[in-house]
């Protein structure tokens, strides 16, 4: 068959039922056998940036890959910032590149790129295909690696010539990846340390992110286990929500720059930490050698470079999250292992005078919407084991972790490690690809939503009925937030100006467009959006000046932070004691 009708039959073998893409010349052939012959559904995008975003969403809320596919040049360029998104947040994902000819390789031709020498930094691995011959067993690779291990985005680069080509397909059940098996089961021995030093703490707590979710259902039930039979307390990262319930009478929230009192108190105060899934990444430590200063740490991950790379740990348990919390729960039972229960009750009395703090307290208004009290509002009357959210990127991102309560993994989709601006709104359009009887909500900021609005209009093609929750202040408000607190007030450039009527252009695009002004009217224009057909873009005007509090200010510890409860004037002060400090 032809190079570009085994990318269909790979892709079909490979159980992909949808793919993202935008057609162009050097993927014509491929788009020309996607016709001709039953296939993924195929999704057109407005933009490549938004195919990557949409096959994040589709990933994260399945578990399964997302798939993309756009030509070369600018098709693969505008890829690149959905590739490295995807590779900090270990997402997996499998791209396919148009490229030019072979023999034009080199050539400076019409819309060529090193596709392959952009995307080596952003991806977990990349391929040029130039043998017909070789493009089955690489595809079946793509997939194999995206998915292997830690989670990570994949380019398949295929010149034109490759897709025109003919050759012989082999199928998936005949390729072994000669090199990349990673370690799912434990070190025995490590996990028995690891389980010996948990059981002696006085003061443990379970620390856990992105990589128990992603390593799938049965690690969110261990890990619930765990901190059933240990009695520990847990918090998450911003890519951890959801695999320990909120409503879980262990839960601490989520912990870091904006994280709760008692979570990151209790980071800092705790005799033994457990890593689970996560890196160690400088929003949740801070100032490194300020971060728990008197703890002895275990990390169990997947990728063996994390061990050691940002904080030195007691334990490094290398592999799956499943595996290692199955077996460590099976050598916690068989030793007979139990927490001191007079010293876990100190514990637990010391975290709930922190929980007493009421950290995420706000001051409401009955003029002015407050961005907490509107996703509050938002989370009353959504929530639900069918409702999916995603975010963009800022001050909405983060009152929407601290306020929307998640009680299960995959129902929330959001920008960490990059920090993308415009990824909420394709994100959703992925997610509701994958669930299209869900309720998929984006959480969004004005300045964000504006960074990949086009999307909205795929939504309408495909009547994916996905709700924009626009969280409006008229201000870039993280950027506007950092100015006034580090900058003196010098709001350089981070006015919304020339801001478009939403409802106007919602009704452009042939969606529905919706304003909430006034707090009494909050749940009336909530109700609205769930019950109206199709798309729908909420323009909710909150207070423009509410800061995201708590907050560990720049090159502060985790026990050194700054409440909703301080006046604006002492939060300044607060700052300004150490000095200017960048965030």
């Amino acid at each position: 068959m032809t190079g570009a009708e085994m990318v269909v039959r790979a892709l079909k073998d490979q159980g992909v039922a949808h793919i993202f893409g935008y057609p162009g010349g050097a993927v014509l052939p491929i788009y020309d056998a996607l016709f001709q012959n039953e296939g993924p559904e195929h999704v057109l995008v407005r933009h490549e940036q938004g195919a990557t975003h949409m096959a994040e969403g589709y990933a994260r809320s399945t578990g399964k890959p997302g798939v993309v596919l756009v030509t070369s040049g600018p098709g693969a360029t505008n890829a690149v910032t959905g590739l490295t998104d995807a590779l900090m947040d270990s997402i997996p994902m499998v791209c396919i590149t148009g490229q030019v000819p072979t023999h034009l390789i080199g050539s400076d031709a019409f819309q060529e790129c090193d596709t392959v020498g952009i995307t080596r930094p952003c991806t977990k691995h990349n391929y040029l295909v130039k043998d017909v011959n070789d493009l089955a067993q690489v595809l079946h690779e793509a997939f194999y690696v995206a998915t292997n291990g830690r989670p990570g985005p994949v380019v398949v680069d295929i010149p034109k010539d490759v897709q025109f080509a003919t050759g012989a397909y082999v199928g998936p059940e005949n390729v072994v990846h000669k090199t990349y098996h990673p370690k799912l089961k434990g070190d025995a021995d490590k996990i028995r340390a690891a389980v010996e030093l948990l059981a002696g703490a006085k003061k443990p707590i379970l620390y856990t992110g992105g990589g128990v979710i992603n390593s799938g259902d049965r690690a969110t039930a261990l890990l619930r286990e765990l901190a059933e039979v240990t009695g520990a307390p847990v918090t998450s990262t911003l890519m951890g929500l959801g695999c320990y319930p909120a409503s879980g009478p262990q839960w601490l929230g989520m912990l870091g720059m904006h994280g709760t009192y008692e979570a990151n108190h209790a980071m800092h105060d705790c005799d033994v930490m457990v890593c689970i899934g996560a890196r160690f990444d400088d929003r949740i430590t801070g100032r490194l050698d300020l971060f728990s200063p008197g703890s002895r740490k275990i990390h169990i991950d997947i990728d063996p470079a994390q061990i050691n790379k940002n904080v030195k740990v007691e334990v490094g348990v290398i592999g799956d999250v499943a595996h290692v919390l199955e077996d460590m729960l099976a050598v916690w039972r068989a030793s007979n292992a139990k927490l001191d229960a007079e010293a876990l009750k100190d514990w637990w009395q010391e975290i709930d005078r922190w929980r007493a703090r009421n950290c995420l307290a706000y001051r409401p208004s009955g003029e002015t919407i407050k961005p907490q009290q509107a996703i509050e509002r938002l989370y009353e009357l959504t929530k639900g084991p069918n409702t999916y959210i995603t975010t963009e990127v800022g001050q909405h991102q983060m009152w929407a972790a601290q306020y929307y309560k998640f009680e299960e993994p995959n129902r929330w989709m959001t920008s960490g490690g990059l920090g993308t601006m415009g990824y909420g709104m394709p994100a959703a359009v992925g997610v509701q690809v994958a669930h299209p009887d869900a309720l998929v909500i984006d959480i969004a900021g004005e300045a964000s939503i504006q960074m990949c609005i086009q999307e909205l209009s795929t939504a309408i093609q495909y009547k994916l009925p996905i709700k924009i929750f626009i969280l409006n202040n008229e201000y870039m408000g993280m950027v506007r937030q950092w100015q006034q607190l580090l900058h003196g007030s010098r709001y350089s450039n981070s006015y919304s100006e020339a801001l478009p009527d939403f409802v106007k252009l919602a009704e452009a695009y042939g969606a529905t467009g919706l304003r909430c002004v006034e707090p009494g009217d909050l749940d009336a224009t909530i109700r609205a959006m769930i019950e109206t057909p199709g798309p729908v873009v909420v323009d909710c005007l909150v207070d423009k000046m509410e800061n995201v509090t708590p907050m560990i200010p720049s090159g502060r510890a985790h026990n050194d932070m700054l409440l909703g409860d301080a006046s604006e004037d002492r939060i300044e002060n607060a700052i300004s004691d150490e000095g200017k400090m960048l965030v």
